[in-house]
């Protein structure tokens, strides 16, 4: 059985099944709902009732509060119908995103690579083409582990059979321990995907700038060889920090890609180089690489960063300094329990400020 639920203020009908949550079933009709846990904690989600009878389901009461409740508020995340419905959701419109539904996949993990010390590329077959734009992410389920993990595609969209992970292993995390230690060739694992509204606008005018910390580089590698095959002609510059030369990953692949490609440049920072790194390189954080490389000056520019809470902030403050507005910029955050969010990347909200 099914009910038919219409999305205000965009006018959009979509078909929900029982049991089926209204986030659930939006996305895989390509409708985009803002979310960002997908767990019912953290309200992001959190739309109001028009019409219809909804079921809150499994709601933090931290998230959503009684008064909300009795206003007829409920989380996209947790609610399901159970007659018809009308809902309204705080839904930012966005020409240049393509709106492709999320679906199911089955992948084979076909090589796995070491990046860094800390990084590992793992690269999947899939059972068929995924359609996504460059700068989404997938959720990926392994053997064991509860629930799914989100990570950023790293290839480009091109390259639609066989997607490309960085994952970062992160102390006391079950998932990225897997990963790092027990996965291997051969190996079949589940994934869902395309999600997210982190991509280049392509049809707002400016030179790009794109900032990378860590595997943070996911996304803005997936835009920069998309951007670069479809001949883009804009400047692009890609300022991507680590700490050290060893987690300094796939840097001969955008050296080769600045050599090769004239509106292409590629600056990398290290943050604490030793002296055996024998760096020629810019020595500080990604941020003030960007910043002398511009002169502080970034107006007439978008930005694009990708990375952990800390990198985003001091890359935001000092984009806003050099005459950046919150319209020009766009970021992708990564938590992970280091940061103390949940042991890694779950479901990000990738958005504009």
């Amino acid at each position: 059985m099914s009910y038919s639920l219409t999305i205000e203020p965009i006018g959009e009908q979509i078909n929900v099944e029982e049991g089926q949550t209204i986030l659930q079933a939006a996305l895989r009709q390509g409708v985009w709902l803002p979310f960002a846990c997908g767990h019912g904690t953290c309200a992001t989600c959190k739309i109001q009732v028009v019409e219809g009878d909804v079921d809150i389901g499994d709601a933090s009461p931290f998230a959503l509060m009684d008064g909300e409740r009795d206003e007829g508020k409920v989380l996209a995340c947790c609610a399901t119908l159970q007659s018809d419905a009308v809902i309204e959701a705080d839904i930012d419109v966005d020409d240049d995103f393509e709106g492709y539904p999320v679906e199911d996949y089955v992948a084979t993990v076909t090589r796995i690579v070491t990046l860094s010390p800390t990084i590992k590329g793992v690269h999947l077959k899939l059972d068929r083409p995924m359609t996504f734009q460059a700068g989404q992410y997938i959720n990926l389920v392994l053997p064991g582990i509860e629930g799914s993990r989100a990570f950023s595609l790293a290839n480009p969209p091109s390259r639609a059979d066989e997607v490309e992970l960085h994952i970062r292993l992160v102390e006391g995390g079950a998932a990225t321990t897997h990963v790092h230690q027990q996965l291997k060739a051969g190996d079949q694992l589940s994934l869902s995907g395309p999600y997210g509204q982190y991509f280049v606008r392509r049809s707002q005018p400016g030179d790009l700038i794109f900032i990378a910390g860590g595997s943070g580089l996911s996304s803005p590698q997936s835009m920069i060889l998309d951007l670069l095959e479809q001949g883009d002609t804009r400047q692009m510059t890609l300022f991507q920090g680590a700490r050290n030369r060893a987690e300094l990953y796939n840097h001969d692949l955008f050296q080769g890609l600045a050599a090769k490609h004239s509106n292409f440049t590629y600056v990398p920072a290290l943050s604490q180089a030793e002296k055996d790194d024998q760096w020629a390189g810019f020595c500080g954080y990604v941020h003030e690489a960007a910043r002398e490389h511009f002169g502080g000056r970034f107006a007439g520019n978008k930005a694009y960063l990708c990375g952990p809470p800390p990198m985003i902030d001091s890359a935001i403050s000092a984009l806003m300094q050099g005459r950046l507005f919150e319209r020009d910029i766009f970021m992708e955050r990564f938590f992970t329990a280091a940061d103390g969010a949940e042991e890694t990347t779950r479901s990000a909200l990738f958005k504009k400020i």
